[in-house]
């Protein structure tokens, strides 16, 4: 029979002898045997519980302490068998008796007594509170610590993979301080059950020796007190370092296999428990009139178990060492893991040059780190998506002052930001000392100058931006351009998923019976790539149920979802309650409409060139004029151009939103700043429309 075999088996094989010894009598060696391991077994519990890292190392805990206590009153049953019949129960009872109390009947009640105390009163019952309230709070906060780990997920800091652990180790914990709210009922029933035990020894011995045998009063109570008093130390010796070891447990959960292999194979996986209780054991033969035999038994099978041990595997769940060679470390580094992780390319980061580390410094003042967080966190609320984390590091490679935005490895962005500097924003800034520059984001006039003119530059009217501010806006602007390109598949799946525990219906409804997740994927991406923020995901998904009944053509399902959205479209752009508009002149929408052409990625307008050129440059020069006067001007077109208007400006002026005349609402005045017709673009001559 196998290792594994004899491990799986030898605790119920165990539980079911201890069930036989509560019927069976037991010779008084063996008993001597018995009470050894029991005490033996305690400390090496005690042992453990206290070697242990977190309590979910040692999650069999709750059954050791069942196995234990029915372990110690199958002793107590059995002792008080042999006292009542033969008046001795063996060499180790009759050594407590005895030499532990000195022979007084009064002192080894008081003894008792204390241990009584000890026991139940102090740590019995702190523990049994203090696995009550663990249980509570635990219970209370699995849903934070599963938002917690979604959140990770969600932001990329953890794997699914790893998620999934996190999950099971969370239900686990949960699992294990339930189970030790109970367990600690336990070890205070065998408390109350030791004082039953030890008076009913009292008065059955008494009765026993004076009605039975004819013994004389004084005798008998010398005889069966003793025994008695005897057995209760026996039994509350173990007893105390198992509460002991509970208190340890519930103050500073469950396995895959069976119970059996977890609790050899967490009892028997440190050399260092099994190496202390075998020497405890031994040391208790040094105590004169205490048999020898059986402490040595006991203490030997807990150091050659001790010397069977894997060094290597008492360790494995207490974690990796600190220290580690720099052989382990080349190897690892030659791993399959270690290798995929060097090659993966990192959705968003951030490169400095050298000389633009102290914005990473916290020593130095440095925030950047944290206005990053704060930037994901600001994402999350204004998009309603969570982007992954930004890696930032150093690139010797660029030039001095310069930093550049990678996404997807590549990089789509680059700035200055030189040491020493402040930038500030306005239109008369040539008095001031500095480097002239365009500001990142919008490309406003500016200039870097000395930061300790900071003061002067702002009594002149200028906007003062600092270095880290430059860099995080210049981030923001990056992510928002480019969120529809870091929405992952995994990300919708975890939209869905959010959506899915408050409004199941709805997504039972749309994915996968009407809609694979791709398709709802680049629903969400073409919203994104105009800029409407993704948070109203129930609307946006009852909207897209509804449209994809009917067809599941993606410039459809967009303009419905859009049109779910509707009230919130327009706000970000009303000024003052005004809504400044630019519009078609009719002849250029009309032949627009007769140029209308489906394709495999949507409708497009099909003009000539030389109309195109005209078109969109007439566009961009409204667009540039509005926004001279402070104003955010928006297109607007029929509403079976809205798609295919947005194809063909988007590239040439991409800050020019488009809407449909339906998608403008009421709830504000709209004013017409431009018309653009097929020569160019002309001032509106109305007031509003």
């Amino acid at each position: 029979m196998s290792v594994k075999s004899l491990t799986r088996l030898g605790v119920p094989l165990g539980i079911v002898l201890i069930v036989v010894m509560l019927v069976v009598p037991l010779p008084a060696m063996v008993l001597d045997l018995m009470i050894a391991l029991n005490i033996t077994g305690a400390l090496l519990v005690l042992m453990v519980a206290m070697f242990i890292h977190k309590p979910l190392e040692f999650a069999a805990f709750p059954s050791v302490i069942l196995v234990m206590t029915l372990f110690r009153l199958a002793l107590n049953v059995s002792a008080t068998r042999l006292v009542l019949l033969d008046g001795y129960a063996g060499k180790v009872i009759d050594t407590f008796g005895h030499f532990v109390v000195g022979g007084s009947l009064i002192v080894g009640l008081i003894v008792f007594a204390i241990l009584l105390v000890i026991q139940f009163v102090v740590i019995t019952n702190g523990a049994g509170r203090v696995a009550e309230v663990g249980a509570r709070f635990t219970l209370d906060a699995m849903p934070g610590k599963q938002m917690a780990i979604d959140a990770d997920l969600n932001s990329g800091l953890i794997d699914e993979e790893e998620a999934r652990r996190r999950r099971a180790e969370v239900h686990a914990e949960a699992d294990f301080h339930g189970a030790m709210d109970g367990a600690s009922k336990f070890v205070k029933g065998d408390a109350i059950a030791a004082i039953v035990i030890t008076l009913v020894n009292l008065l059955g011995g008494f009765a026993i020796g004076v009605a039975q045998y004819g013994m004389p009063f004084g005798e008998a109570i010398n005889t069966y007190s003793l025994l008695s008093i005897g057995d209760g130390l026996v039994s509350q010796v173990p007893a105390l370092l198992l509460s002991v070891a509970t208190g340890l447990i519930v103050t500073r959960s469950v396995a895959d296999s069976d119970m059996g292999s977890d609790i050899v194979g967490q009892v028997f996986a440190r050399k260092m428990p099994l190496r202390v209780a075998g020497f405890g054991a031994l040391a208790l033969c040094v105590i004169p009139g205490l048999p020898k035999l059986p402490f040595l038994v006991a203490g030997g099978l807990m150091l050659l178990g001790a010397s069977r041990v894997d060094e290597s595997g008492g360790d494995r769940t207490a974690g990796t060492d600190a220290d580690v060679t720099a052989g382990e470390l080349a190897q690892a580094a030659d791993t399959p893991e270690a290798l995929v992780a060097e090659i993966r390319v990192d959705p968003l980061g951030l490169e400095l040059s050298a000389d633009l580390i102290d914005l990473v410094d916290s020593r130095t003042g440095g925030d950047l780190l944290d206005r990053v967080k704060a930037l994901r966190r600001k994402v999350a609320g204004e998009l309603g998506i969570v982007i992954p984390p930004v890696r930032t590091r150093d690139n010797l490679e660029l030039p001095a002052n310069t930093y550049a935005i990678t996404l997807y490895g590549a990089e789509v962005a680059r700035g200055e930001a030189p040491r020493g500097t402040v930038l500030a924003i306005g239109e008369f800034l040539g008095t001031l000392p500095g480097t002239p520059t365009r500001e990142p984001v919008f490309g406003l006039d500016a200039k870097w100058i000395p930061a300790e003119l900071r003061h002067q530059a702002e009594i002149g009217g200028a906007t003062v931006v600092d270095r880290a501010s430059v860099v995080t806006t210049h981030l923001a602007e990056i992510v928002h351009r480019h969120a529809s390109r870091l929405l992952g598949r995994e990300d919708v799946r975890l939209l869905t998923d959010v959506v899915k525990r408050t409004h199941p219906v709805v997504i039972e409804e749309l994915t996968p019976t009407q809609l694979p997740l791709g398709e709802v994927q680049r629903v969400l991406r073409a919203l994104l790539e105009e800029r409407i923020p993704i948070r109203d995901l129930v609307r946006i998904f009852e909207a897209l149920s509804v449209r994809a009944a009917v067809s599941k053509d993606l410039d459809g399902l967009v303009e419905a979802a859009r049109a779910a959205l509707e009230p919130a479209l327009a706000a970000p752009y009303v000024t003052d309650g005004v809504l400044h508009a630019i519009s078609f002149d009719p002849l250029l929408e009309q032949q627009m409409l007769e140029g209308l052409r489906p394709t495999e990625q949507g409708a497009v307008v099909v003009l000539d060139p030389d109309t195109a050129q005209q078109v969109l440059l007439g566009l961009a020069q409204a667009a540039q004029a509005a926004e001279n006067t402070d104003v955010r001007p928006v297109l607007v077109c029929a509403p079976a151009l809205r798609a295919a208007v947005r194809r063909l400006v988007s590239p040439t002026v991409e800050r020019l939103p488009v809407f449909s005349y339906a998608e403008l609402g009421a709830a504000h005045e709209i004013r017409s700043v431009a018309v653009v017709s097929a020569t160019g673009a002309r001032p509106a001559l109305g007031a509003g429309v």
